[in-house]
């Protein structure tokens, strides 16, 4: 619970902020009246203080759109466009890939090498599953690292618990993480810890992010797509997006599906093969799945993708799948961790032959072509394929959220 929010909301609505600070510590620390009361008296005054007075620089323009409301983290069209924003922000660098390019790593060049940096959050409902929360977020950052053509050298990870959260979270968080660089031979290299929103902020919840470098002396930006091209996919069976729909519906023998690296093994052999200089384009499928991903690529690089729909379902993990298809959620519109490849067709049968030795499943499952878009052929039928406003609804409570763009979207764009 935000405290300092609350109180300012009373405060602005003039209620009576702090009889009701006093109720909410009471209930929620399991405190008695007289302590309550004095953090009750210290949080107003530091609110009224706070914004007593306005200065430039610590005042924002207010868009008065919500950031949920907005789409904002959940990987579909709200979510893309806030990044193009951001972007914008940025302006100009002399980074050679940036996020204007819509991939997942930043790339800069010093000596001859590619360097590319990665980060990832940690998927905000696993607060309470700090093992597997850290052991996802660090797959997911060394992913976005492997897939520009680079291979990781350092990890560095930030991980902030709120005041009531247990010390421990932090340790199994750090374990998580551990056994990705021990299990790839990567380093985690630094990191931070702190407490969400320090005095102000009560409860359990945990968050935070782990970071990547790595390089390499040649890249695969998603912005290399070229018509002719053939599309890859390995086998997925999910990470933090698949884990949380197995834990929230109860389906826990899932969870155990997506504890590998057989992604990273995927593209260590690649590697190893020397085929990386040969392949135009890679990328992980997670934002917003299949119909994310295709979305930006075919932006950034200027052509149409195609995807054959039978194939892709053929692709997924079996237990992954049986579990989406048993609850109604599109496996096309949420992260299934596959590695996708994007290369010329005479490359491809060596790609496929190098993750195949290495024990991975992929197989070829569409095309580049010129033109703008994304389709999927489904029984011989070609159709558009586009993000929806939020992901694949995938727990019960998304579910009722739902996918469907909000009527006023234009509106709130525009603000």
């Amino acid at each position: 619970m935000d405290l300092e929010g609350y109180a300012r909301r009373m405060i602005e609505e003039g209620k009576k902020a702090e009889e009701k600070l006093i109720e909410r510590l009471m209930e929620i620390k399991k405190w008695d009246e007289l302590r309550a009361e004095k953090w009750a008296k210290a949080i107003i005054a530091e609110v009224k203080n706070a914004y007593s007075k306005k200065i430039p620089v610590l005042d924002y323009h207010t868009s008065g759109v919500k950031i949920g409301e907005f789409g904002v983290g959940s990987r579909g069209k709200g979510d893309f466009y806030v990044h193009r924003k951001i972007t914008e922000v940025i302006g100009e660098s002399n980074a050679i890939i940036s996020s204007k390019d819509l991939d997942d790593a930043g790339v800069i060049r010093r000596d001859g090498l590619f360097v590319s940096v990665a980060v990832d959050g940690i998927h905000s409902r696993l607060s309470e599953f700090p093992f597997i929360a850290g052991f996802h977020v660090t797959r997911a950052a060394m992913r976005d690292v492997y897939v520009m053509g680079t291979e990781p050298i350092a990890v560095f990870s930030d991980i902030h618990v709120a005041d009531d959260g247990d010390v421990s979270k932090i340790f199994d968080h750090v374990a998580g993480i551990s056994a990705v660089c021990e299990l790839t031979d990567v380093p985690l290299v630094a990191g931070s810890t702190l407490r969400i929103g320090g005095d102000m902020v009560i409860g359990e919840r945990m968050t935070g992010c782990v970071g990547c470098v790595g390089v390499g002396d040649s890249i695969t930006p998603r912005k290399n797509a070229e018509t002719g091209d053939v599309i890859l996919l390995s086998e997925g069976a999910g990470g933090g997006t698949i884990v949380t729909t197995a834990i929230y519906y109860g389906m826990h023998e899932v969870v155990e599906e997506t504890l590998n690296i057989d992604f990273i093994k995927a593209c260590e052999s690649i590697f190893e093969a020397d085929l990386v200089k040969k392949i135009h384009s890679m990328s992980d499928v997670t934002n917003g799945g299949i119909r994310g991903d295709a979305e930006e690529i075919s932006k950034v690089s200027g052509n149409s993708l195609v995807f054959d729909e039978e194939r892709i379902r053929s692709i997924v993990n079996r237990k992954v799948l049986k579990m989406l298809d048993e609850l109604e959620i599109d496996f096309m519109g949420l992260s299934i961790d596959s590695l996708m490849v994007i290369c010329p067709e005479e490359v491809a049968c060596d790609v496929m032959k190098a993750v195949r030795k290495s024990g991975i499943r992929i197989e070829e499952v569409g095309y580049v072509e010129r033109g703008k878009g994304c389709y999927i052929v489904e029984d011989g039928e070609r159709k558009k394929l586009k993000p929806r406003f939020r992901e694949s609804a995938y727990t019960p409570l998304k579910k009722v959220v739902g996918e469907r763009e909000p009527a006023d979207f234009e509106e709130m764009r525009k603000k």
